[in-house]
């Protein structure tokens, strides 16, 4: 959601704060604006909409502090206008925010009655306002910091700079991540390490309730109580990593062309190739025994679960509950002891994915994850981590993490199953052999894109669009939909194939086009007499399929040929055909691909 960006520089740090900030837009943001020190005063710019905005802005009105914060941010309370866009402040302090103060009105009141004024509609400006007001009362900048957190509800990661003081900058870490980069004779934060990556590849990460004092000569960290801690100083690799587009038009588009590269990777780090064998870490649990696997996760990593639902059961044979990480810790869902939960996350910093991990481990259950940051919170507070190694992804819309995540869950799958005796180890091999296929497979379907760019055209003049599939294709009916509305705004729903006549028929007629995931496999012809039911009233069909149109024996709009696979990677494999149906629907749009409205890339409040 919102990026922060803080640095303690060596010289003005405005134009390096932008550039921070600009690593940080796959977060997704709708305003910016930086704020400095200059010669003991506090000064700010802000501009609604993208950073070229706020940079048109410095041009004009330039800040030249050595000493800033910056941020992007995710509207919350308050509409995306210059007078809600952080940096908020006051004369004596200026502060950052991502996250939600869950009682503001509360402390907004009580300010207010004491005199102060509000300018703003956000939560954050009760942050200014109650550390302003402990300053006022005679606390230094620090003292009136740590009492200001004490009073604070909610979510929060915080970046705080002080009029007259030059070399300090506080950084505050509830609920959402925190980083501080170490330089020399420099010190910076960020919401995430490839914020800082430019300026320094040693990291430290504040934990729950951590709060620190940065000055230029390091940094003091200290607990929820106040005293002193120490957490480890590590070494990123985001430095290391080019975050550009390449060849490619939009970031989306070059994370869908790196798939086969980073399932290889992610593979790879699982699958023993010589020998046919899975390898995975060992989750401290034994696998032969465990009574059920707890599944959660938010929106495209639950679609992934789901598909690592179908796999865990038809090839481990052991039970398996999923639910969306928002629902299944309010509603108190009984754990079995023993049980195994297991948390699906890009980032690792999900929140209502993360509240759920917590309450899986208050009920006694094994915790392990799949993400794609081995140094993020989901990862720390997991007692073992399947790491995908997608890289990073900026496209808000998740395209490799999510084949990554299928990757992992697969082969997690497959050492469910041979712990267990469920499949024998020439089985194994046969699906190890089928998994290692897939980046070749995957990489002859992105040769030519010439059927999205001509189906684009259909889907572009539709005003609702529906998603069919069955089994193993169900889940990707489901993704399929959530990426066509996340970057093209066209209402789609994913339906499992079996329900049509239960409602969704209803909605079917020639302006809609139906999109049909359905490999030849063992549902097949069930899926096939659905499709006949949408012909005959009248519905646009887009077959995505290996199978033989001719089976299908009604009239398609478009058949989209998939390559013949093992049934256990079909849904790998049709991963790509939705993702690009959805990009070049996008594109002929004009919609903003990589940064669609009103969504973020990484949530992390509820």
């Amino acid at each position: 959601m919102c990026g922060i960006v803080g640095i303690l520089g060596g010289k003005s740090v405005a134009t390096d704060l932008v550039d921070a900030l600009r690593r940080l837009e796959y977060r997704g943001y709708d305003s910016a604006g930086i704020a400095t020190v200059e010669n003991g005063h506090l000064d700010r710019r802000r501009a609604e909409g993208k950073l070229r905005n706020l940079e048109t802005r410095l041009i004009a009105e330039p800040l030249s502090g050595r000493t800033g914060i910056g941020h992007t941010r995710w509207a919350t309370h308050g509409r995306p206008i210059e007078r809600n866009a952080h940096p908020h402040m006051s004369a004596k302090v200026s502060v950052v925010h991502n996250g939600i103060i869950e009682n503001f009105r509360e402390l907004k009141e009580r300010l207010t009655a004491k005199g102060h004024v509000f300018e703003t509609d956000t939560d954050t400006e009760a942050v200014v306002h109650l550390i302003t007001d402990g300053m006022q009362n005679g606390l230094d900048s620090i003292s009136a910091v740590r009492e200001a957190l004490d009073q604070l509800r909610g979510a929060f990661a915080l970046g705080i700079i002080f009029a007259g003081e030059d070399d300090l900058m506080i950084a505050a870490r509830q609920g959402s991540p925190l980083a501080i980069g170490h330089g020399r004779g420099e010190m910076y934060l960020g919401s995430d390490a490839i914020a800082l990556a430019p300026f320094t590849d040693a990291i430290t990460y504040l934990e729950e309730g951590d709060w620190a004092v940065m000055r230029r000569a390091g940094a003091e960290v200290f607990d929820r109580d106040g005293a002193p801690v120490t957490r480890p100083l590590v070494k990123s690799v985001a430095s290391s990593l080019l975050v550009d587009k390449g060849n490619h038009r939009h970031f989306m588009a070059k994370e869908i062309h790196e798939q086969p590269e980073v399932i290889s990777h992610t593979l790879s780090n699982y699958l023993d190739m010589a020998n046919g064998r899975v390898s995975i870490p060992d989750l401290g649990i034994d696998l032969a025994t465990v009574p059920r696997v707890t599944i959660s996760a938010c929106g495209t990593a639950y679609y992934a679960g789901l598909v690592g639902k179908y796999w865990i059961e038809r090839y481990a044979r052991v039970p398996v509950e999923i639910d969306i990480a928002s629902e299944l810790r309010y509603r108190e869902a009984p754990l079995p002891e023993g049980g195994l939960a297991l948390f699906v996350s890009q980032s690792g910093e999900t929140a209502d994915t993360l509240a759920t991990l917590r309450y899986a481990r208050a009920n006694g259950q094994r915790i392990a994850s799949i993400v794609n940051v081995r140094t993020s919170t989901i990862a720390r507070e997991s007692d073992a981590v399947l790491p995908t190694l997608a890289g990073p992804e900026i496209g808000v819309a998740s395209t490799k993490a999510f084949t990554c995540q299928l990757s992992a869950l697969a082969c997690l799958a497959i050492a469910l199953g041979r712990a267990r005796g469920a499949i024998s180890e020439e089985q194994e091999q046969e699906l190890v052999s089928a998994l290692i296929e897939v980046p070749r497979l995957i990489s002859t379907m992105l040769v030519d894109e010439t059927p999205y760019v001509e189906l684009a055209h259909l889907l572009s003049k539709a005003r609702d669009v529906l998603y069919l599939g069955r089994g193993l294709s169900y889940p990707l009916a489901l993704e399929g939909a959530l990426k066509l509305k996340e970057i093209s705004y066209i209402h789609a729903e994913g339906y499992a194939a079996g329900e049509l006549k239960h409602g969704p028929i209803a909605l079917i007629d020639e302006a809609v086009p139906v999109i049909v995931v359905a490999p030849e496999d063992d549902l097949l012809e069930k899926t096939i007499s659905n499709v006949q039911e949408v012909a005959a009233r009248g519905g646009q069909i887009v077959l995505i399929s290996n199978a033989d149109p001719e089976k299908i024996g009604c009239e398609l709009a478009a058949h989209i040929k998939i390559p013949d696979a093992h049934p256990l990677t079909y849904p790998l494999i049709s991963a790509v055909p939705v993702q690009l149906l959805a990009y070049h629907t996008a594109v002929l749009m004009g919609t903003d691909v990589d940064q669609p409205r009103n969504l973020a890339k990484s949530v992390t409040v509820e």
